[in-house]
């Protein structure tokens, strides 16, 4: 439900219940990237899955790996994984704010004086 361009803002429960979906959708694809990262770092590296945990959200994050990658395989992994984290990254935020953009983004358009 997005309101067309003439029409009043949606009441604050349903943009709330949208803001609500937005949100649940951002977590379901941070806990996605999270878990192929785990994997990853479970198969290539041979990580316990605390410790490719810990990898793999802290790549997530931006804060870079905690352990020392030792083979190949798995250093290349973790590049590709990096570079895949920080796409995450834009498109995760870019589907948690969608509804409050589009909420300014209409305001701001709305003509109140008709």
């Amino acid at each position: 439900m997005v309101e067309k361009k003439l029409q009043a803002l949606l009441p604050r429960k349903i943009f709330f219940l949208k803001l609500g979906r937005s949100i649940i959708f951002g977590w379901l694809a941070i806990l996605i990237a999270l878990f192929i990262g785990m994997c990853g770092y479970h198969h290539f590296e041979k990580m316990s899955w605390v410790d490719a945990f810990v990898n793999a959200a802290m790549i997530l994050s931006g804060m870079g790996p905690l352990g020392t990658l030792s083979t190949q395989a798995g250093k290349i992994f973790a590049g590709c994984y990096a570079l895949f984290s920080g796409l995450a990254f834009i498109v995760i935020i870019g589907i948690i704010f969608a509804p409050v953009s589009h909420r300014f983004f209409h305001a701001f358009h709305l003509d109140y004086d008709k």
